[in-house]
Formats: structure tokens, C-alpha cells, sequence
């Protein structure tokens, strides 16, 4: 296959979720203890935003170091890109992620409501329409080649799953209950009949589950 569209470093916990239903922007995932799906990759060497020495090596640092391995643009949901809903009231905002957005690619915001692209340091975020195969296919065009993320969040996923684009999920599972919220799944079986997986556990406690098309 060319041109995969790939998750990668998706985090949910043991029981399927991945964000709650509250975001706002002092709880950019909703869910109160976000933190714990994702300091596993905080935890290692290649974790980008370490800004002290040290850190992890082995399996984990292998899925954070690889994020951006031959990947040409990103497809987000607009829950990923902000909290806003509706009509783009506030222009200003630009992301989460400051001045140096951590893509280095084009990325294609999922929305049913119009706004102008904009670029910030090497990447540039089109806010786009449309089903999930015509979304998948500018993205493919502006990845000259390369493959393209599907960066989240777990509805935009889920979406992108019912609709049999993805090609590889990547998904860490971290060994915490939240009971309720956003599902990625109820059980990772639920996707056995669409693709192959192998489960890996890590030191750090999370179970990297990965899947790839049948």
C-alpha cells in the first residue's frame, strides 16, 4: 500500500477512553487526570518537550521518536484544534500548541464552518469540509508522497474507522479507569474482523496496541 493513513500514539485507558465530554480550555481532553494516558511518552528520552536531560529508553521512546516518520500532512477533528464551537468567533486562536506547532507538515482540520488558512513556523492548518474520503484524499495530495496522520481526536477516529480509511492504529493503553467519556472501543477485539494486531506491554505499564489492515 501507498500513502497509509495512520494513528500513532493514540492513548485511551484500560477501559476505551479518550477524552471526556466537558473540553475546555483549561481541560484541553475534558477528562480530569488526562495526563496519566500520556506520560508514558512524556517519560522518554525523544519527548520533545523535555527540557531536562535523561529519560526512557526502549519501546517507548521508539513510538514518540518515530511520530514524524514519513509523515507529509495531518488530519485533525476541531475538538484536537481548539475548544471553540460554531462559527469562528475568535480568529486569534491559533491551537494549543504556540508558535512552533509540533507538525511540521500541511494539516487539515476537520469543520463545518469556514476560515482562512493560516501558517505558523512549518505548518500550515486548512480548515476543511466533507466526508472523510474527500478530506483524505487533499491530505494525501499535500502529502506528496508521504503518508498521512489522522492525529484525532476519538470521534474524528472512530469516524475514520466506520468509514475503512485507516490503514495502521497505533494505540496505547494506559493502566488507568475513567469510567466514563469519549470511546475509542469497548475492546480492541471490536476491531479484529478489519485488522490484524499484535499487543505489546512496556515497562512503563501501557500495552501499545497495533493494528494493521487485513
Amino acid at each position: 500500500m501507498s500513502q497509509l493513513l495512520r494513528v500513532q500514539n493514540f492513548n485511551v485507558s484500560s477501559d476505551g477512553i479518550a477524552a471526556g465530554e466537558h473540553q475546555s480550555f483549561e481541560s484541553p481532553f475534558g477528562l480530569p487526570g488526562a495526563q496519566a494516558l500520556f506520560s508514558w511518552a512524556g517519560a522518554t528520552a525523544s519527548w520533545p518537550h523535555r527540557t531536562d536531560p535523561g529519560g526512557s529508553r526502549g519501546l517507548d521512546d521508539y513510538f514518540t521518536r518515530d511520530f514524524g516518520h514519513g509523515i507529509g500532512a495531518e488530519i485533525m477533528g476541531r475538538n484536537k484544534f481548539g475548544p471553540q464551537r460554531g462559527p469562528w468567533a475568535d480568529h486569534e486562536w491559533r491551537g494549543w500548541w504556540g508558535d512552533e506547532p509540533p507538525f511540521h507538515t500541511p494539516v487539515f482540520v476537520m469543520t463545518h464552518h469556514p476560515r482562512p488558512s493560516f501558517t505558523l513556523s512549518d505548518t500550515t492548518f486548512h480548515f476543511v469540509g466533507g466526508a472523510p474520503a474527500d478530506v483524505l484524499e487533499r491530505a494525501r495530495a499535500a502529502a506528496q508522497g508521504k503518508d498521512v496522520r489522522l492525529g484525532g481526536g476519538v470521534t474524528t477516529v472512530r469516524e475514520f474507522l466506520d468509514a475503512g480509511l485507516v490503514d495502521t492504529l497505533h494505540v496505547a493503553v494506559s493502566p488507568v479507569r475513567f469510567g466514563s467519556g469519549l470511546r475509542l472501543w469497548e475492546s480492541p477485539e471490536e476491531l479484529l474482523d478489519r485488522f490484524h494486531l499484535e499487543v505489546v506491554p512496556s515497562p512503563s505499564g501501557v500495552t501499545h496496541h497495533l493494528f494493521w489492515r487485513r
